[in-house]
């Protein structure tokens, strides 16, 4: 995917996840299934891990390169990366504390959606300053997956939104 088609896939899917969990009754969004996140803590996780990349997004790449580094590889395609984050959580991969949701009460649930909103606004248009080359040269830390290019950044939350509604919609139908 080249920028363009991050920055639409990235709205795109959010977007879509952000409806899902506002159409979702009360009574769904706060259910409770043992072991596993509500609709309302998948919903806050999914805030809590895209707000970090939209003050790392706002550095300057002379930043990035001479405080993180840069790639010493090719970044890996959009299935390449899927497949290294679910062999992550094959191998007992989970999100790091603070990552980890308390939970919302519904009554909160259209606040988080336009922060969630805000902060996929703000990613999107900090994408726009990097040059492909520079998506595939820089880097940032992931807490699960190590050292990943901007573009693998990218792709990763482009998939990951996917995950945890597809997670939730299962956990719904229990």
């Amino acid at each position: 995917m080249n920028r363009e088609e991050i920055i639409q896939q990235l709205k795109y899917h959010h977007q879509v996840f952000t409806e899902y969990m506002l159409g979702l009754s009360e009574e769904d969004f706060a259910r409770h299934i043992e072991g596993k996140w509500t609709a309302a803590q998948q919903f806050e996780h999914i805030h809590l891990s895209t707000k970090p990349l939209k003050p790392a997004l706002k550095l300057p790449a002379w930043f990035l390169k001479l405080y993180i580094g840069k790639a010493n590889r090719a970044s890996k395609t959009y299935e390449e990366l899927v497949a290294k984050y679910k062999l992550k959580l094959e191998q007992g991969g989970r999100a790091g504390k603070g990552f980890i949701p308390k939970g919302i009460e519904t009554k909160e649930r259209q606040a988080l959606a336009n922060k969630l909103t805000n902060t996929i606004e703000n990613i999107c248009r900090s994408l726009t300053k990097y040059s492909e080359k520079e998506l595939d040269t820089l880097i940032l830390p992931h807490p699960l997956l190590g050292k990943l290019t901007l573009r693998e950044m990218m792709y990763f939350n482009i998939h990951h939104v996917q995950h945890h509604q597809f997670h939730t919609h299962e956990n719904l139908k229990k």
